[in-house]
């Protein structure tokens, strides 16, 4: 055997031998597992706006309308009168004291004269604390109407029913004779502005005002 021939012989065998060693390939229906998506990338959120930003709602003090501004002096025009009547009556309280016992003796003659001094005093103080009495509740109802507080308008009428009490009380007991005269006409001075501040007060500017509670706009205060 030439050394070609042998060498081509051991070629084979190592082929065979290789071949015969080999594993065997699988055949199947196998499937490889699915790999994993990869991660979105991180996206930074957005910057706010420097510049251009919607401003926040402030408090503001607005000018009322020309409605609410009636109201108010028409108010003020009213308390005013109501302390002049009040240290009016305060100042002629001696000489209306004598008046208001010659009407209750009048009534009853047949007391003593304490007795009709008596009543006179209790007369006269009843009706001068009525009318401190409505002049502080139309003070606060004044008060609360400019702060815009809820259901102050029945409060203004209450004092208005209240009032017209004390007016008549006072037109029959205490305002009379020459000096009760202008008492009683400043009584009715100051009833007739609070009646018309009410009245005003209803004007849908007036209700409108009073019902927005707050003045608010949009940015920084001048």
């Amino acid at each position: 055997m030439t050394r070609h021939q042998q060498m081509t012989s051991d070629l084979a065998r190592r082929q065979a031998g290789g071949a015969a060693g080999s594993p065997a390939v699988r055949t199947g229906s196998y499937v490889p597992p699915l790999a994993a998506p990869p991660p979105e990338p991180h996206v930074a959120p957005a910057r706010p706006p420097l510049r251009e930003k919607a401003p926040a709602p402030v408090l503001v003090k607005n000018r009322p309308p020309v409605t609410v501004r009636m109201v108010q002096l028409f108010w003020i025009l009213s308390l005013l009168g109501g302390a002049a009547a009040v240290a009016y009556s305060f100042i002629i309280r001696a000489t209306q004291l004598g008046v208001i016992a010659k009407l209750v003796k009048g009534v009853d003659a047949g007391r003593a004269a304490a007795t009709y001094d008596s009543a006179a005093q209790i007369l006269y103080w009843c009706a001068f604390g009525g009318m401190v009495v409505v002049i502080f509740i139309q003070i606060v109802s004044f008060v609360s109407f400019r702060n815009r507080r809820s259901n102050v308008r029945w409060w203004q009428f209450g004092s208005l029913f209240l009032q017209g009490i004390v007016l008549i009380f006072i037109h029959q007991v205490i305002a009379l004779g020459d000096h009760g005269r202008p008492l009683e006409i400043i009584l009715a001075v100051q009833y007739a502005l609070a009646i018309l501040a009410l009245c005003v007060s209803l004007l849908p500017p007036a209700l409108h005002w009073s019902a927005r509670k707050y003045d608010i706009r949009r940015g920084q205060v001048a």
